[in-house]
């Protein structure tokens, strides 16, 4: 089980403000899963119009943010550390459920876990949690993409 901060974060994966999404990894298990944290903030951008008069992070947000952990986890696993040039994309979400709405304030706890790997095709189960309650719940799929 290891570790990683956002200046490491940053090495794996290619967002940048406003759009990194994983602020902390607090631990993984290499090919096995990964658990990451979001600290959701007032002063991030989609909350001047998603709502102003009840700020809530919008769940295509929650999902990219555990598309980002599974990039982490997927880049971690099988090559170490990405190459200039390469990326993993997301490629389907399915199944995805929004059980509870994530405020300015909360600490989103990202789990994802390997279901499958099939030719380059990695298939992991994602589940957000803010104070031991599941906020966002899906499978994701992610493959590695070269830059052209």
């Amino acid at each position: 089980m290891s570790q990683m901060n956002i200046n490491e974060v940053k090495n794996f994966l290619p967002h940048r403000y406003p759009f990194l999404l994983i602020d902390r990894v607090i631990e993984f298990e290499l090919g096995k899963r990964l658990t990451a944290i979001k600290n959701v903030s007032f002063n991030e951008p989609q909350f001047t119009g998603h709502f102003p008069s009840q700020p809530i992070m919008p769940g295509v947000l929650i999902i990219e943010a555990l598309a980002q952990a599974t990039g982490i986890l997927a880049f971690k696993s099988e090559v170490g550390r990405p190459q200039e040039g390469q990326i993993y994309m997301l490629v389907g979400v399915d199944n995805a459920r929004f059980k509870r709405m994530v405020e300015p304030g909360d600490q989103l706890i990202l789990e994802v876990e390997v279901i499958t790997v099939k030719r380059g095709i990695w298939k992991f189960k994602g589940t957000a949690f803010v104070d031991d309650k599941v906020v966002t719940s899906a499978e994701l799929m992610c493959t590695q993409k070269a830059s052209e």
